[in-house]
């Protein structure tokens, strides 16, 4: 074997490596997310999944479980989001997604330790970490579909990724609907007061969609690296 040789070799192991780090990634980071933040629900006294956000979880004693959960998200989602140029190289959504989710992943990170005031907090006490933690999720939740619809459009033109458009455009419609109706009922108080008791189911219904739809992803390219 030459040197060329083994070096090319060398290579394709690091890529091929450094590709299901990503995927384990990506498909470990929504389970343990979604995992961490219901099974800490449900055992939180007072805590009510239904009516409370999931970042209420992050105030009391216990809150430092789901600051934890936030940051090991975030740090998760980088790595996934690593190892994606080694895949998707050139075309459609090889850059915008890429940048998207880097941007995503930093908001989660930002999140865990800007924790958010307390809900019903008036605007004239608002603090500055709660501040900080509300503008992060607002642009969490825009960027969650729009996310979902880049890579729509690069599954649709590349036919080596056909089995996520099905799952890329119900799960990304649906996630678009449900943040939509997320941020009507939680910015607009006449909608608000009737909904009082649903607004943490709302956010979970605008939230679970994109954790599947990543969670698929990592799946799928867990699958191309073992192949590769």
């Amino acid at each position: 074997m030459t040197a060329r040789t083994s070096s090319e070799s060398n290579m394709r192991t690091a890529t091929t490596t450094r590709l299901q780090l990503a995927a384990w990634a990506g498909t470990i980071a929504p389970l343990l997310f979604v995992g961490t933040f219901t099974v800490e629900g449900f055992l939180r006294s007072g805590y009510d999944p239904a009516r409370m956000y999931i970042s209420a979880l992050s105030l009391g004693p216990r809150g430092w479980i789901q600051v934890a959960n936030f940051i090991v998200f975030g740090l998760l989602l980088l790595v996934f989001t690593r190892g994606l140029p080694g895949e998707l190289k050139v075309g459609k959504g090889s850059k915008a997604g890429p940048i998207l989710l880097t941007v995503l992943a930093l908001l989660f990170l930002i999140s865990g330790p800007f924790v958010m005031d307390p809900t019903g907090t008036p605007l004239s006490q608002a603090t500055l970490h709660g501040t900080i933690h509300g503008l992060a999720g607002g642009i969490v939740f825009l960027l969650m579909p729009t996310i979902c619809f880049v890579y729509l459009r690069r599954f649709l033109a590349d036919p080596t990724w056909q089995s996520l458009r099905p799952w890329t455009l119900v799960l990304g419609t649906i996630e678009a609907v449900g943040v939509f109706v997320f941020t009507i009922v939680s910015k607009l108080p006449q909608l608000a007061i009737p909904l009082a008791g649903w607004l943490g189911l709302l956010q979970r219904a605008a939230l679970v969609p994109f954790m599947l739809w990543l969670f698929g992803f990592g799946l799928q390219l867990l699958r191309r690296s073992r192949r590769g």
